[in-house]
């Protein structure tokens, strides 16, 4: 066994169905009188119940938030924070409200309840990435951490089983990257590797029966474990390669995930054995590439980058970015090779593994 160094962060979790309820408890737990709900648009009836539910501890909502976390976006709320005098954060919804969320928090240290409707992960992590100019960059910090989340399976019934799928696989993605980062232990090994699985067994379901309280609540907690393992670990070459092409592009989140996942998986193996035996095991494959991109096939996600919105053009722009500052890799980053993942994945191809 390779020595390590585990350590766990300072939040809590409530699970289950149902809930939501409880969130009057945990404002009082936290000491937020005044609440800054963050959410969307289409979720106004929720916002409207959680009006009720909080009575006149809710001080206000911003509904703006943005794919990739914007910084102009991020201002326009902060004066939201400064008006209301918020003394704490309710985010609900997916990656975009949690990340609005947390770079709201990085900039006020304001605690956070986030209430997922997604299986993005974001909030189980000390970790916000920010966009300005095109240019997506990350940031790490305890004030970045969510204090409390509580997972609610209700909220997800109603997230179509296209998103499910995407938002399922950019899960799977924080797991896979944790079974080889440079400082992987253990306990998130087991974590990941039981995320993965769960996760790919339930997703097919929920492509099929959407509507099956079961499925979703295996999915949901498989999320939270990919989710876990994203706090705990670093990364690597997948996520430096989304976060280039989201900033750059500003391709869908989960899609671009999704695409680009069994290209990398691809692109490590030969330096990765033990997460490629753990992840083949977790999926039930032998080629654990190829897995993930039958995987997406069969829940009839995106294959490309063409076709959620990048252009050919760009392919060698995002190379150059993509590998300067590269993040932490098992295997070195080489420029051709890249050009050669990107380029894979722009037109959809199946991976293909370095010899």
């Amino acid at each position: 066994m390779q020595d390590f160094t585990y350590q766990s962060a300072p939040m809590r979790v409530v699970f289950g169905t149902g809930t939501l309820r409880q969130l009057p408890d945990e404002l009082s737990r936290l000491g937020i009188t005044r609440a800054l709900v963050l959410a969307t648009p289409r979720q106004k009836d929720l916002v409207a119940g959680i009006r009720e539910m909080i009575g006149e501890r809710f001080a206000g909502v911003f509904t703006g938030a943005v794919m990739h976390t914007t910084v102009e976006v991020t201002e326009r709320a902060m004066e939201t924070v400064r008006e209301i005098e918020a003394g704490g954060i309710v985010a609900i919804g997916g990656g975009s409200t949690t990340g609005l969320g947390k770079a709201i928090a990085l900039r006020t240290d304001l605690p956070q309840i986030v209430l997922p409707t997604s299986y993005a992960g974001s909030e189980m992590t000390p970790v916000v990435g920010q966009t300005s100019g095109g240019i997506k960059t990350t940031q790490s910090s305890l004030k970045i951490l969510p204090e409390i989340v509580i997972y609610d399976v209700d909220l997800t019934m109603t997230m179509p089983a296209r998103l499910s799928a995407t938002s399922g696989v950019n899960a799977i993605a924080h797991a896979v990257e944790a079974l080889y980062a440079r400082d992987r232990n253990p306990i998130i090994s087991l974590m990941a590797q039981e995320g993965i699985g769960t996760l790919a067994r339930a997703l097919p379901k929920i492509c099929a029966e959407p509507s099956d309280k079961t499925t979703r609540t295996d999915a949901l907690y498989g999320a939270w474990l990919c989710g876990v393992c994203l706090g705990a670990v670093g990364m690597a070459l997948h996520h430096k390669l989304c976060h280039t092409l989201g900033g750059l592009f500003n391709l869908p989140h989960a899609e671009t995930h999704t695409v680009i996942l069994p290209h990398a998986l691809a692109y490590n193996a030969p330096a990765a054995p033990d997460a490629m035996t753990r992840i083949a095991t977790a999926l039930g494959v032998g080629d654990p590439a190829l897995g993930l991109h039958d995987l997406a096939r069969r829940l009839a996600a995106p294959l490309s980058l063409r076709e959620i919105g990048m252009p050919e053009s760009g392919v060698d722009q995002a190379v150059d970015l993509a590998v300067k500052n590269p993040y932490w890799n098992p295997r070195p980053i080489e420029r051709e090779a890249i050009r050669e993942l990107i380029m894979r994945a722009w037109r959809g191809d199946a991976p293909q593994i370095a010899q």
